[in-house]
């Protein structure tokens, strides 16, 4: 069965999603969740596993060809990241590949993040159905 919002039926059908866990942030559970919640709303996911450079995270995200990268930080260092991920995508011609963010965010660090490239900023306040509504509408499905 499909994610549901409000009724209706979302789908993320024929998007590719790559969900990695930059740094050395041991905790993946969110990441997981998300992966599993975006492969169930019909999107092909790829997920890295723990503890990826951003360097490793770029080429994978242009491998595997995907639509957007959503990073999973819990460790405070989700400004610098964001940064280093969006300059790597740029340089590598890859700054069509959207990026959303979830984890440990403080809502005064969400619109600088925006403001650098961010497609959406997601905490564990969300449910997975907003998480899955405001993903299809910024990937366009």
């Amino acid at each position: 069965m499909q994610p549901t919002d409000g009724g209706h039926i979302m789908s993320l059908q024929g998007k590719r999603i790559l969900v990695a866990k930059p740094g050395l942030d041991g905790h993946d559970i969110g990441a997981k969740i998300i992966t599993l919640a975006l492969r169930d709303a019909g999107a092909d996911v790829v997920y890295t596993g723990l503890r990826k450079s951003t360097d490793y995270i770029v080429r994978v995200a242009i491998d595997e060809d995907v639509d957007a990268l959503g990073l999973s930080i819990l460790s405070g260092s989700h400004n610098e990241i964001l940064d280093d991920i969006i300059g790597k995508l740029a340089e590598n011609d890859a700054a069509d590949i959207k990026v959303f963010m979830g984890g440990t965010i403080p809502p005064e660090d969400r619109p600088a993040l925006l403001e650098t490239g961010a497609v959406g900023i997601f905490t564990s306040e969300q449910s997975i159905d907003e998480v899955l509504s405001e993903l299809d509408q910024a990937l366009g499905a």
